[in-house]
């Protein structure tokens, strides 16, 4: 069942994040950061973590605005680590992955930004009014002691976060945009008081208060925008049921919130309505949506016996479920873990952009003192040279920088976990972009675990009499070759005769008696005496071509061989499109299996694979060394498998895929694990890494070169700072605008399109 196969996938190889970890010796703690402003402060924060004893490991998110912190239980606690980016100039707050309480939070953090930015922007629009009347060659003066009471307020109230950053900031030995638009607007505010006071010149008021209210209005946006970089998990916990309705002990139902239902309870679930618990039906039948869990669009049939995931949605039938996990420990809570970890998580290309934009700051301050010297030094006075290096100061904010990469990250994280494939981290999805070689196991990958009835030959000519026989004679079996006859028969209509005296003969075959009929079904010692020269080469020929081929016998006074049956590997549906997907995009693809080599030959030629992109017979340590052969040649080599066997060479691989309802081992080798066995979403993903790589690119070009653009044009007094502070909020939105066009990304289909 395609929730069982979601179920063991989830549950086992997302709790691998949870298990990695060396026992007793480390523990994980995921805390909510408000008061980031750019990459700069990302970077400040994880070197002051990082120094903290006690702290193995620190990465920061700036779109997440979260923080996760490995660390040493016994030298340092959580309250210790809150303290320290506290003590960083920054708000801290534990949450837990299912924690979603963070929403009042925001709401009042907005608000009280939006009253900030309301009132800067009424005591900055006379000022702007002024500015806009003496360049339209109206002589509207306001007098320099009003300039400085309507600029005042918002130099030291609004611009107080920009002062406290600063502060932080610097106490900590690094710079960041509020020590850039600290300097900056202090700058210009103290050029107007210096004007003011010594009647030199028209008060220039207007540029700090401008300048503190654009930054203002541009990290607003800027921050609902980043936002929408993490609806993946806000959709996902939007899911949850809040309630869930139990039974009681008297027969009874009860409405009671989802965190009271523990493990053993029985909930009712009636149509329409989300189950609220991963949990086993025990009574009645319906057809359950669980696009959520495996990105499979069409509902799956759920009766008694089979599992259900909690926050998919009943369609049309009354359904009694037995709770097996709640909250964390369900498959949609440890989704919610997963993707908000990788989401902190940083591939190597966003470390060099924090690392670059920690030093960057330092380097405009540079730039902003030369540019004020150069301008002295060509004969400018005081007034007219601080503006361009005003202006320097205030375009060159990383923001762009530190966003580029995280927000295109957070957004691919999100697209596919909808699609059904989960990504243990950025440095997974940065590694799927290069691979060139897809190296498959063949059962349970690009085969079913259950075979296909192929051949029927009857000795007398009546095969519809003979299929008929061998699906009763195997009706008390459970072997998957007795699956296969009995759904070949049932597929045509055709009624299954009972059996009795069906016994069963160990490696061997099965014994009944079908109406006055004793019958003997299985392989060539299992038929013994009776023989079976009369379809001795028809067998050959069949197994020649990767068949397994069982045989059908009369018992009794006189014995006689009634035909064969032949069974093959059943190809999954999407098998053979998502090896020509990978065909399309240059993507080399091999099978490596332990079956014999006329079995996988065989399968090989029905998925279009050449003889010499085979290699059969193989143990695990041959498909390691298979593995490393390729990478020795400098090709990138993932792993898709979903068994025992595969686990080494997943773990070996330069990226391990793990296929939907594969083992626990294998699943935990794995650096993606695939909701649902489907081979297409292999390509899906290569086609998601190429295309978040390219955006990537695409924003760190536009962050460095609108940098290297705006800073020498201003230095040399292009525009303003009030220009400068719309186009620095300007380009960090382009950036995040950007990586929200990801949202659109849909993976290709069998035909080379997109679905």
């Amino acid at each position: 069942a395609a929730v069982a196969e979601a179920l063991k996938c989830a549950d086992a190889w997302i709790e691998t994040s949870d298990t990695a970890m060396d026992k007793g010796v480390r523990a994980t703690a995921t805390v909510s950061v408000s008061g980031m402003s750019c990459a700069a402060c990302v970077g400040r924060l994880e070197r002051v973590l990082g120094n903290r004893a006690g702290v193995l490991t620190a990465t920061v998110s700036l779109p997440a605005e979260r923080a996760e912190i490995t660390f040493d239980p016994d030298r340092v606690g959580l309250t210790d680590l809150v303290a320290v980016i506290e003590g960083a100039g920054f708000g801290a707050r534990p949450v837990s992955d299912q924690d979603d309480d963070s929403g009042a939070e925001v709401a009042e953090e907005t608000r009280h930004t939006l009253l900030v930015l309301g009132v800067s922007a009424l005591l900055s629009l006379p000022l702007l009014a002024g500015m806009v009347a003496m360049l339209a060659g109206v002589p509207l003066h306001l007098p320099g002691w009003l300039q400085w009471a309507l600029a005042t307020p918002v130099q030291f109230w609004a611009g107080a976060r920009f002062y406290r950053g600063a502060w932080y900031a610097l106490r900590t030995g690094g710079a960041n945009m509020d020590v850039l638009v600290a300097l900056g607007t202090s700058a210009a505010y103290g050029l107007g008081v210096w004007q003011t006071l010594s009647g030199h010149g028209h008060p220039e008021f207007e540029a700090a208060a401008l300048v503190i209210t654009l930054v203002i209005a541009g990290k607003w946006l800027e921050a609902r925008a980043r936002r929408a970089t993490g609806r993946a998990v806000e959709a996902l916990l939007a899911l949850r049921p809040a309630t869930a309705r139990r039974l009681t002990a008297e027969g009874g139902e009860e409405d009671v919130p989802v965190e009271r239902i523990v493990k053993g309870d029985l909930v009712s679930v009636r149509p329409g309505e989300r189950i609220p618990v991963d949990g086993v039906v025990i009574e009645g039948r319906a057809a359950v949506d669980e696009a959520m869990v495996t990105g499979e669009s069409l509902p799956s049939e759920r009766g008694p016996g089979d599992s259900v995931t909690g926050g998919t949605v009943n369609l049309d039938g009354l359904l009694k479920v037995r709770t097996i996990a709640v909250g964390a420990d369900s498959v949609l809570g440890r989704m919610i873990a997963l993707v908000g970890h990788a989401r902190a998580t940083k591939p190597k290309i966003q470390r060099l952009a924090d690392q670059v934009s920690g030093y960057f700051a330092f380097f405009v301050a540079g730039v902003a003192l030369v540019t004020f010297a150069g301008w002295l030094a060509a004969g400018a006075d005081g007034a007219t040279a601080i503006l361009p290096a005003i202006t320097v100061l205030v375009v060159a904010c990383p923001c762009a920088l530190g966003l580029a990469t995280p927000a295109v990250i957070a957004v691919a994280l999100g697209a596919a976990a909808r699609r059904g494939i989960l990504i243990r981290d950025a440095e997974a999805l940065e590694t799927a972009y290069a691979i060139d070689t897809v190296v498959f196991d063949k059962t349970g990958t690009l085969t079913e675990d259950r075979p296909d009835l192929t051949d029927i030959e009857a000795v007398d000519g009546d095969t519809e009499a003979l299929v008929v026989l061998a699906a009763a004679v195997q009706r008390g079996s459970a072997h998957p070759i007795a699956r296969a006859v009995q759904e070949y028969v049932r597929a045509r209509g055709l009624a299954i005769p009972e059996v009795t005296d069906f016994r069963t003969v160990a490696g061997r075959g099965v014994l009944g008696t079908v109406g006055a009929r004793a019958l003997v079904l299985g392989n060539r010692a299992m038929i013994g005496e009776i023989g079976t020269a009369a379809l001795e080469e028809r067998a050959a020929a069949l197994e020649q071509a990767g068949k397994a081929v069982v045989w059908i016998a009369e018992r009794g006074e006189t014995p006689r061989l009634l035909g064969l049956i032949a069974v093959a590997d059943r190809l999954r549906p999407e098998a053979k499109a998502a090896l020509d997907a990978l065909a399309r995009v240059g993507v080399e693809a091999l099978m490596l299996t332990g079956d014999a080599p006329a079995a996988a030959l065989a399968t090989a030629a029905r998925l279009g694979l050449g003889p010499e992109r085979v290699l059969a017979g193989v143990r695990p340590e041959g498909k390691i060394a298979e593995i490393e052969r390729r990478q020795g040649l400098g090709r990138r080599v993932a792993m898709v498998g979903d068994g025992v066997n595969d686990a080494p060479a997943l773990a070996r691989a330069n990226l391990g895929i793990a296929m939907g309802g594969g083992t626990d081992v294998a699943i935990q080798a794995a650096g993606v694990a695939l909701m649902r066995p489907d081979p297409l979403l292999v390509p899906a993903l290569i086609d998601l890494a190429r295309t978040t790589r390219r955006k990537i690119i695409q924003n760190l070009a536009w962050a460095f070169g609108f940098n290297t653009l705006a800073l020498p044009l201003a230095a040399f007094g292009a525009f303003g700072p009030v220009a400068a502070a719309s186009a620095m909020t300007v380009s960090s939105l382009i950036v995040v605008g950007n990586a929200l066009s990801l949202q659109g990304w849909r993976p290709p289909d069998a035909n080379g399109g997109h679905r």
